[in-house]
């Protein structure tokens, strides 16, 4: 066994060295040479030193412990704060718009309403176009070239140029193809009856936010409530996918207001034509309908376009029914000879001597227009004295005559949904001197609105009761409105007839007579204040009335300020516009006619007595 190993260890050798090739034999002697050189480096023959390696080691865990606290912290404590930072990144909030609610008349004619338009937008530093583009987008536009230039050198990121623009526009400028220069669809409010009912409706502005009007007070029904869709966009702005519940949009209300169209066109028509032939400052008109307490109309003069505002000013802004005030003049007489009546102190044929023509109270002397002698109640309303007035007021202590002022509304805070309404003004009644006592009497020394004072006078119509006055349509099923009681049914009535005859012959406004219907009120005038005093020269004229007078269905007022052109007497400008929307009014009302229809002329006997003032 021993020598078969033998052998077998000589032929392995044998074979190794026929298989040892020169190189080989040489990268052999090399690498026990490098084996040497290793074997006895200065480096490696050193010693390294213990603390050499802890350290290693040491900072090694600290470094693994830092990010695993890190991790921690990302990964469970912080994880809100990380998320909503990635959030940010990638995912988005879309607006889903609501659509604004429309405001429609009592029969559902559409008075304001939202349409699609382009708004055009551009990209300043995107923007290429030659000098022919930029003058054919600026007169597409509405604007100068200069203005182009300036707007797209306010902002370089990004400028409106024009919002809401029609559709023919925004074509016109899609086919330019202009770089930098962008379209966005958004809602502009439409106002088809415009003019005629500007101060009720109101506007928006270009954000669909109401500024004047019922736009305005009804802003949160209207605008309803926009919702919300969250999505996961990419880098280039597409979106992946949708994650969250999706927001609804809730659309706004529908608001249907008690104005008639009809009623409300021909007032204002009529109100400018009066404004034009007298060549006055302003004129209002107001009609209530005194058994649901709703405005049928409500026009003023100067107005305004709400799809064009770029030239507004703020005389046509004004909603002058409701926030301009004024003393009443002899459209209070009728309320005072109500206090006599109901008070048991005189009668409808009580006599009241008014000669000389003037009374002496306090050092002042109030005073006819005509020296008038005797008159009865009824006759001191149809002339208008101020003296028979003065007399019948200066039987009440101050406190009774505030109290059925306050009554009616005056000096009170309307009740209306609408913005800019005006209080007017009714001092206390322990401040009253006996002369401001007897001035009150014909309207003079306080003030009201044209509004309060069409709603003063359905306390006349309502055979004594006050009921809150709205400007939206009551329900069919409504409960009918709370009325207060100022004045007797009886008293009422008798008012009622001095009203006919002061809008008759012989009174101060037989002009206001119409076509059909019978009817009565009381004229105005009243020298317009400036500063302490009055204007020598400056008037207001309006007449206050109600129609059919035995069974009244509305009451109309009438105001026009400053006329010049030569008259200036409430019955001589203001009566006929109220005989003109009386009689469209209960026709557009389908009231049945009281009288014969048949032309009523006003001859040279029958023309306005001057009234008092």
């Amino acid at each position: 066994m021993k020598a078969w190993l033998d052998r077998l260890r000589e032929r392995s050798a044998a074979a190794a060295r026929r298989g040892a090739t020169p190189a080989r034999r040489h990268l052999s002697g090399a690498n026990a040479v490098r084996r040497q050189r290793y074997a006895t480096s200065p480096l490696l023959a050193s010693k390294t030193p213990p603390w050499r390696s802890k350290f290693l080691v040491a900072a090694l865990g600290a470094g693994f412990l830092l990010l695993g606290g890190r991790a921690v912290y990302v990964q469970v404590i912080g994880t809100d704060f990380f998320q909503k930072q990635g959030e940010t990144r990638y995912a988005r909030s879309l607006e889903l718009q609501s659509n604004r609610g429309r405001i429609v008349d009592r029969n559902n004619e559409l008075l304001a309403g939202s349409v699609e338009a382009a708004t055009i937008w551009a990209l300043p530093r995107d923007v290429q176009a030659s000098a022919a583009d930029k003058k054919q987008l600026a007169k597409l536009l509405d604007m100068t070239v200069a203005d182009l230039e300036r707007r797209l050198a306010d902002n370089p990121n990004f400028v409106y140029l024009r919002r809401q623009v029609d559709d023919s526009v925004a074509l016109q400028v899609r086919a330019l193809n202009l770089k930098g220069i962008h379209q966005l669809p958004e809602f502009k409010r439409v106002y088809p009856a415009g003019e005629a009912t500007a101060h009720v409706v109101g506007f928006t502005d270009a954000a669909e936010q109401g500024q004047e009007g019922i736009e305005r007070a009804f802003q949160d029904a209207l605008a309803g409530r926009d919702g919300q869709r969250r999505v996961i966009k990419d880098r280039l702005g597409r979106v992946v996918e949708d994650i969250g519940e999706r927001v609804p949009a809730v659309d706004g209300r529908d608001v249907q207001l008690a104005l008639d169209t009809k009623i409300q066109y021909h007032a204002y028509r009529r109100i400018a034509e009066a404004v034009r032939e007298h060549k006055a400052k302003a004129g209002s008109v107001v009609v209530l309908d005194v058994r649901s307490g709703e405005v049928l109309a409500l026009a003023n003069v100067p107005t305004y376009s709400p799809a064009d505002r770029r030239r507004l000013s703020g005389a046509q802004l004004r909603n002058r029914a409701l926030t301009d005030t004024f003393e009443p003049g002899s459209t209070m007489k009728p309320f005072v000879a109500a206090m006599a009546l109901e008070a048991g102190r005189v009668r409808p044929q009580t006599v009241i001597h008014t000669a000389p023509r003037s009374i002496v109270i306090g050092g002042w002397s109030p005073t006819d227009a005509h020296p008038h002698g005797d008159l009865t109640v009824e006759q001191v309303i149809q002339k208008s004295s101020n003296v028979g007035v003065v007399k019948m007021a200066m039987q009440f202590p101050p406190r009774e005559m505030w109290e059925t002022y306050t009554a009616i509304g005056l000096g009170q805070k309307p009740q209306l949904d609408f913005p800019g309404v005006v209080t007017g003004r009714l001092r206390p009644h322990k401040t009253w001197k006996p002369i401001e006592q007897a001035t009150m009497s014909y309207g003079y020394g306080l003030s009201a609105s044209l509004y309060q004072l069409a709603r003063a006078y359905t306390v006349f119509a309502r055979d004594g009761e006050l009921i809150p006055a709205t400007m939206l349509k009551r329900a069919a099923d409504a409960p009918p409105p709370v009325a207060q009681r100022v004045f007797s049914p009886a008293t009422a009535r008798e008012i009622r007839h001095m009203l006919k005859m002061a809008a008759g012959p012989g009174g101060t406004a037989p002009k206001a007579q119409t076509i059909g219907y019978s009817v009565g009120g009381k004229s105005g005038t009243a020298h317009k204040q400036e500063g302490k005093g009055y204007a020598d020269k400056k008037y207001r004229s309006w007449f206050v009335g109600l129609a059919p007078i035995d069974d009244p269905r509305i009451v109309v007022a009438v105001m026009v300020d400053e006329p010049n052109a030569g008259k200036y007497f409430g019955g001589d400008v203001a009566a006929p516009v109220f005989a003109d929307v009386v009689q469209k009014s209960l026709q557009a009302m389908r009231v049945p006619n009281d009288l014969d229809v048949k032309p009523q002329i006003v001859t040279g006997a029958d023309e306005a007595v001057e009234e008092s003032f």
